[in-house]
């Protein structure tokens, strides 16, 4: 099988069933934490023994929505809630794809929720389109 070259700008978000447009991704990282052991005798060096794997939050950004799209009402309600109901989560798939649309690489993040949405500084003098970030948490990332 020949590998394409991949291209970073032309990818596409789905959170649960809805295709979304963004401009940006970030947080697609998986880092594993190790514990240091210092062995009795030895001070040339430490062994570093694996343990778990963390990730950051998942970063979106796009254009600012308006307020009747699913998916706004779906992070309105988690960020805005009266904690009466449990939190509903969504998983995230991310594809990167090529010039005819086929998938080059993805990621899926499991159990997503939003735990922060900003929009970007209001500037009278820039006249550019507005842009808001979203920010979620998962359980774990896989790439496939």
């Amino acid at each position: 099988m020949e590998w394409e070259l991949p291209v970073n700008f032309y990818f596409s978000v789905e959170i649960g069933v809805l295709k979304l447009p963004f401009r940006e991704v970030s947080g697609l990282t998986l880092e594993m934490e190790t514990e240091k052991i210092r062995e009795g005798g030895e001070n040339k060096f430490e062994l570093q023994l694996p343990g778990r794997v963390r990730h950051p939050n998942l970063v979106l950004k796009r254009a600012m929505q308006p307020v009747d799209n699913k998916e706004v009402e779906w992070i309105k309600d988690i960020l805005e809630r009266d904690y009466t109901k449990p939190v509903k989560t969504q998983y995230v798939f991310i594809k990167l794809l090529n010039e005819k649309g086929k998938p080059l690489a993805s990621w899926y993040c499991s159990r997503a929720f939003p735990v922060k949405w900003v929009v970007e500084p209001l500037n009278a003098e820039k006249g550019e389109v507005l842009i808001e970030t979203l920010e979620f948490a998962y359980s774990y990332l896989n790439r496939k």
